[in-house]
């Protein structure tokens, strides 16, 4: 395959036509003062060039004029435009090196196709139109959740509101990145993020980002953030083939900005995972104190732990309600159980890889009904 020539047939396909502005062409040509249109093409992510050098398109001259006239319009401040455009080009970064990483596996696996530039480019012409009308579909679908979700509390602060934040992270995944090879953890990696976007979706929660072997997630109801814990948990736990997950839940006023998520309860949330076994849900007591009142839930208070940034961090362990004990048996074991200040029965007394900060030393499990 004759790479010089197959790259400036792709580029000229990508990037709507061939090279031919500089920079300072672009800007005078959009109507845009020179060092802003330096500002917005670092923050886009792209390599600063010589001003010189001649790697524009006539799509880049109307790029820079829309961005213009979104801030001349009012849409986007223009205090605010720098950092529009940075988390603009750092998502669309990721897509597009996924969206070339399955072009290029689609071109090694099939040799016949790498004889051929012009076939290359030919089959690149023809699937970026489809490409495009997916993610303007997609884009489109995202926008109308949180459209609706926004006019239905036009009263309520989308940048800063009380949510359920959530992270769930694989154990001992530095181990297994020594232990397997690339392909077999690229498959791990998969089957994770698969069941984390899977789960959260179906509960109405949303990924903010996947790092590595964790997500994190925000949820707007307490039950569903925990559903999506347990869920989680549970489907991995009945995988063999899968590490263990362990999860840490906070409830509180977090600020949302341009996708991500920041603020005291995101960290705690943090610290909670952190310090959790595998296949232990934590929650902080905000969340444990919106959940006792759920009997489809087992709430267990641990001993305070120390973690950075909190000294005395007094976690619950989040588990599904199960049937309890009845009878004589029963009473005198809670009673036991209650002089000991130990775990509520014994079957938490008895939990596996149990440590000195994970006793239990206090229940907030509704009894069901029978």
């Amino acid at each position: 395959m004759a790479t010089g020539d197959l790259q400036h047939r792709l580029e000229r396909v990508l990037l709507g036509g061939p090279r031919r502005y500089t920079r300072l062409e672009v800007a005078e040509r959009a109507g845009v003062p020179e060092e802003r249109s330096r500002r917005l093409w670092r923050a886009l992510g792209f390599a600063t060039v010589d001003d010189t050098e001649a790697v524009f398109t006539d799509a880049d001259v109307e790029a820079m004029r829309t961005t213009d006239q979104l801030v001349h319009s009012g849409l986007v401040e223009a205090d605010f435009e720098v950092a529009v455009t940075r988390a603009l080009g750092q998502h669309l970064s990721r897509l597009a090196e996924w969206q070339v990483h399955l072009l290029w596996t689609l071109i090694t696996e099939n040799p016949e196709l790498a004889r051929d530039d012009r076939q290359v480019a030919r089959l690149v012409e023809r699937l970026l139109p489809e490409l495009e009308q997916v993610q303007n579909f997609v884009w489109r679908r995202h926008l109308a959740a949180y459209a609706a979700r926004a006019f239905a509390a036009p009263d309520e602060d989308l940048e800063t509101r009380t949510q359920v934040v959530g992270f769930v992270d694989m154990v001992g995944y530095t181990r297994l990145t020594r232990q397997i090879d690339e392909d077999e953890l690229s498959q791990v990696l998969d089957a994770f993020e698969s069941l984390a976007t899977e789960v959260i979706a179906e509960h109405h929660g949303r990924v903010v980002k996947m790092i590595g072997d964790e997500v994190l997630f925000v949820a707007d109801e307490p039950a569903a953030a925990a559903e999506i814990a347990l869920t989680l948990t549970e489907r991995t736990s009945a995988a063999p083939d899968r590490p263990a997950v362990r999860a840490g839940l906070a409830s509180g006023r977090i600020l949302s900005r341009l996708g991500d998520v920041y603020g005291s309860v995101v960290n705690l949330a943090a610290r909670l995972t952190s310090v959790a076994r595998p296949g232990t849900i934590l929650v902080d007591r905000e969340l444990a104190g919106a959940l006792e009142s759920r009997p489809e839930f087992d709430l267990r208070t641990r001993r305070p732990v120390a973690v950075r940034g909190y000294h005395r961090l007094r976690p619950s362990a989040l588990r599904r309600a199960r049937d309890e004990p009845s009878g004589r048996f029963a009473s005198a074991q809670q009673q036991a159980a209650e002089m000991l200040g130990l775990a509520e029965t014994v079957e938490e007394a008895a939990e596996p890889e149990a440590t000195a900060e994970d006793l239990t030393v206090g229940s907030r499990r509704r009894r069901r009904r029978r």
